[in-house]
């Protein structure tokens, strides 16, 4: 990225304040990339152990495989997932407050004996899935705000603040060359005046 400029002092004093700008928001950022970074680390892990968790639970009701035939599927359902926005390292991220059932009732002495178990086993299997899905979505949206805090950071870092500087640097040696530059002619003129007088005096 180039910077624009020119070779005057309000040139200076503008990519001044950028590069102050910059020089401050640079550590804000870097400690938000590392708060964003544990932060999915975090996430990700819980998602890992909800996977984990699911897994282990199907193979806890897998002696039920055969009985699931003869049970009425439509005897429960989620009606609603509440989720509520939390903020993680200054990002909106989802979280699962509660799942609401709407669990049809049955009449336990027609059915078998192990219907009750059988929607609490489905609520079980359902709020770990739902629970799994909230963080998977949670870890896409601090990974995603982690990429680009770190290409702000970079972009500060490695190509802005020593554009800026480098720049700066180039005005003012410009500006002290031009300096230089008025003195020397302005002696000149003084030597020449001094020169012209003398020989008038002459």
């Amino acid at each position: 990225m180039a910077i624009k400029f020119q070779y005057n002092k309000t040139s200076l004093n503008n990519l001044g304040k950028q590069l102050k700008m910059r020089q401050n928001a640079l550590p804000t950022l870097q400690n938000k990339e590392s708060a964003l970074r544990l932060e999915v680390r975090k996430a990700k892990s819980t998602m890992e152990q909800l996977e984990a968790e699911l897994d282990s639970t199907f193979k806890k009701y897998d002696y039920l495989y055969s009985l699931w035939n003869e049970f009425d599927p439509g005897l429960i359902a989620i009606k609603d997932v509440e989720l509520e926005t939390v903020k993680v390292a200054g990002v909106k991220t989802p979280f699962l407050k509660d799942i609401i059932y709407d669990i049809r009732p049955f009449n336990a002495f027609t059915k078998p004996a192990w219907f009750a178990d059988g929607v609490n086993i489905l609520k079980e299997l359902s709020r770990i899935s739902i629970e799994e899905e909230v963080y998977r979505e949670k870890c896409r949206i601090l990974e995603y705000n982690r990429k680009k805090t770190t290409q702000k950071v970079n972009l500060y870092e490695k190509v802005q603040i020593p554009g800026y500087k480098e720049a700066i640097r180039k005005i003012k040696r410009y500006m002290e060359d031009e300096e230089n530059l008025s003195k020397a002619s302005s002696k000149i003129v003084k030597a020449r005046h001094a020169a012209e007088e003398e020989e008038e005096g002459v």
